[in-house]
């Protein structure tokens, strides 16, 4: 899916609607960037903690697809993560101490099959719906929101806390 030729277009992709083609066009490209973002970092560094209150690069990694998959769980299937997948995706989706504690000592070839299992399955939800499902509006936090815009905070997020990841790396000191 992730097309380095058009990786800079914002455009449409076979097998997708308009609409969610531009979504997914800024996605690989976010996506992209994280990857660029991480490369060769050892598990040591992926472990790595700034100070007592920050995350592992690592941890923020899991959380870009445990994000992801409770979105899709959301979004696509209507409901909330069940106990089974909390026991899986909590330590990523809360970080913080609880990520401390349980994400580490991982390469970065765990984090990576992570994240493509996770988009994977995103890709192929995605072919289940049109551009009008973009629209839909539901209570969302506060207010109310529509998938556009659940689907935008996803990649928002990722992009985000990207920076981060980028402040760690310049600190190693493994």
């Amino acid at each position: 899916m992730l097309n380095i030729e058009n990786l800079l277009l914002i455009t449409d992709i076979p097998g997708y609607t308009p609409q969610i083609s531009r979504l997914l066009s800024m996605m690989n490209y976010a996506r992209f960037t994280t990857i660029d973002a991480v490369k060769s970092l050892s598990q040591e560094q992926l472990d790595f903690l700034l100070d007592s209150q920050s995350n592992s690069i690592g941890a923020l990694l899991l959380h870009f697809a445990a994000v992801e998959y409770a979105y899709q769980v959301s979004t696509f299937e209507k409901r909330e993560l069940n106990e089974k997948e909390l026991s899986i995706w909590s330590p990523a989706l809360n970080l913080g101490k609880e990520g401390q504690e349980k994400i580490k000592g991982n390469d970065l070839a765990y984090y990576l099959n992570q994240l493509d299992g996770v988009r994977n399955r995103t890709l192929e939800l995605f072919k289940s719906v049109n551009d009008d499902w973009l629209y839909i509006e539901e209570k969302f936090w506060w207010n109310k929101a529509n998938h556009y815009f659940m689907w935008f905070h996803v990649f928002e997020d990722e992009i985000n806390h990207r920076g981060q990841i980028r402040t760690i790396r310049k600190r190693l000191k493994v």
